[in-house]
């Protein structure tokens, strides 16, 4: 996942009777990413008549409208004149957020396993796996779950074979090149490495997402004490992380 990948020119396709997705490449790459932000940004300052939403992804936008007042046509022409205006736009200043994991034991406990398989020691694997930012290229999956990129390379692990049937909420994993933090408890083949007390989808808020494409998260390592004292401030309503801004 490099910084040094083409940009395309735009390709559109009719992904069903009411979606055009706009494709900007095929790889997962910041720069390429980092153009389909600048659409959906566009088109939430400039919308075209009957959008209903729209949804980033690694390469491509979908864009959802409503095809009683608009049409593939049109919507690709409205899409077109966006595109020529943002080709050349700086990525947005981003936000990062340092969030709290408690590694190892009952919460990671895949940690001393992925650390002896790629021969590190399981403070190794902490240190290389807090020791850089990982970028949010989108959410899926299921809600606010974030697919991130920005893995150490020496970390990167294929999916148990044998998925478990449950992983608890905050918890925080490796699938194959990306790490993720799990929103809501789910089955899930990745290799658990921590938790975080962190609420990455919170149905308590107004706006229950943490998280958005083009963020950056910072792991920062917990003992199981501050753990705990963080679970406890979160269940009460309090809000324990802010973002800082950052220069792409």
């Amino acid at each position: 996942m490099s910084r040094s990948a083409r940009i395309d020119a735009p390709r559109f396709a009719a992904a069903g009777d009411t979606v055009v997705m706009v494709v900007f490449g095929e790889a997962i790459e910041d720069k390429i990413n980092d153009a389909v932000l600048a659409l959906d940004r566009a088109l939430l300052a400039s919308p075209p008549p009957g959008l209903v939403e729209t949804v980033p992804a690694y390469t491509n936008l979908s864009i959802h409208f409503d095809p009683l007042v608009t049409d593939h046509a049109a919507v690709e022409r409205h899409v077109r004149a966006l595109t020529t205006a943002t080709a050349e736009a700086a990525p947005a200043t981003a936000r990062r957020w340092r969030l709290p994991v408690c590694y190892g034991g009952e919460h990671g406990i895949d940690l001393e396993a992925l650390a002896a398989r790629h021969g590190l020691s399981a403070q190794a694997v902490i240190d290389r796996h807090t020791g850089r930012d990982h970028r949010i290229y989108m959410l899926g999956f299921m809600p606010g779950f974030a697919f991130m990129g920005g893995l150490d390379p020496d970390l990167a692990t294929e999916r148990l074979a044998d998925p478990r049937p449950r992983v608890p909420a905050g918890s925080v994993g490796i699938g194959g090149a990306q790490t993720g933090v799990f929103s809501v408890a789910a089955p899930s083949g990745w290799h658990l490495l921590g938790r975080t007390p962190v609420r990455t989808y919170d149905t308590r808020l107004a706006h229950p997402f943490l998280f958005a494409p083009g963020d950056r998260v910072r792991f920062t390592a917990i003992g199981e004490a501050e753990y705990r004292d963080l679970c406890g401030q979160v269940e009460a309503g309090e809000r324990i992380v802010e973002p800082e801004q950052v220069r792409p």
